[in-house]
């Protein structure tokens, strides 16, 4: 089977994916491909840190900006769209740059995932939502650790949505989903990947994402997250719980003051980068590039390992 070169550029938020991204894109001819399951989404865009239009300009970027906020959308539907354009961007004769922090994207799509035609029970999602919201997350763990001890480890109690993936998954297969992944995994890859990390020192990440934070609220996150919520949109909403809209809508809602709303971001956008970290240092395909050499060190690797491509 002839493989798709494959570029991936990944890591943690604030550690310059979308600059290293742009400058391997327009090195060798490529088109990047967003995996960012908060940059799917319309109206969100100073709070996903969405490639600005400047840097739009500079190449093409596909996969941003086109999922309504209450609209359902999947990790099944992301890889399935990721696989198109990644496909038509090779048979154009360009070189795909895959560049993101949702590692579950990254995965499902360089892995090749198999999801199938697997349909929703709706009315089971329901019931354990409201078990989650009634007796917190790690009772739905509970409910999980006692046919699929794997993912009940690896997933957070906080993250119910794919804790109760998780159990509907079983539910409707018979097969944990643990188990599903592991054999997705052994499943030959249409790609040849080649995948990058920016690896800065912790606390200088810990300072990008502080001072990240803090030029959102000058660029206008606050009224940004103001007229989503004159749109109708509200917290329940699976978008608007990403790092930054829910904090600011506690804030608007008179739940906190300013100063709280913008700590608690910065707070929660540390702790998410440093389980992101620990996400893509799992894999070892990974090449973890240093900050000040990331552009040229990626060049050389790039031709390095994919030259019969060009």
């Amino acid at each position: 089977m002839k493989k798709i070169p494959l570029i991936v550029v990944a890591g943690p938020t604030a550690s310059g994916k979308t600059g290293l991204a742009i400058d391997i894109a327009r090195r060798f001819d490529g088109e990047v491909v967003s995996a960012d399951s908060m940059q799917i989404y319309k109206y969100m865009d100073i709070g996903t840190a969405k490639p600005t239009a400047e840097e739009r300009a500079m190449c093409p970027h596909h996969l941003i900006d086109f999922v309504e906020p209450d609209e359902d959308f999947s990790v099944a539907d992301y890889t399935k769209l990721a696989h198109e354009k990644i496909a038509d961007i090779y048979a154009r004769g360009k070189l795909p740059v895959m560049c993101g922090g949702t590692g579950l994207y990254i995965n499902s799509v360089v892995n090749d995932v198999e999801f199938g035609e697997m349909t929703a029970d709706e009315e089971l999602r329901e019931k354990l939502a409201e078990i989650g919201k009634r007796e917190g997350g790690e009772k739905l763990i509970e409910i999980l650790r006692e046919f699929d001890p794997v993912s009940a480890e690896r997933l957070h109690p906080n993250n119910m949505r794919r804790v109760i993936r998780a159990i509907e998954f079983y539910k409707l297969t018979k097969i944990p989903i643990s188990e599903h992944q592991e054999m997705t995994k052994r499943i030959e890859s249409r790609y040849d990947p080649v995948m990058f990390c920016i690896d800065h020192d912790r606390q200088i990440l810990y300072d990008r994402i502080d001072l990240r934070v803090d030029l959102m609220i000058k660029d206008g996150l606050i009224d940004e997250v103001r007229r989503i919520m004159d749109m109708g949109y509200t917290k329940e909403l699976n978008s608007m719980k990403g790092i930054g809209y829910k904090e600011i809508m506690d804030h608007l809602n008179g739940e906190c003051t300013l100063d709280e709303a913008i700590e608690n971001v910065k707070q929660g956008t540390r702790r998410y980068a440093k389980r992101q970290l620990t996400w893509f240092r799992r894999d070892e395909r990974i090449i973890m590039l240093k900050p000040e050499t990331a552009s040229a060190e990626a060049e050389r690797i790039i031709k390095e390992k994919i030259s019969e491509y060009f």
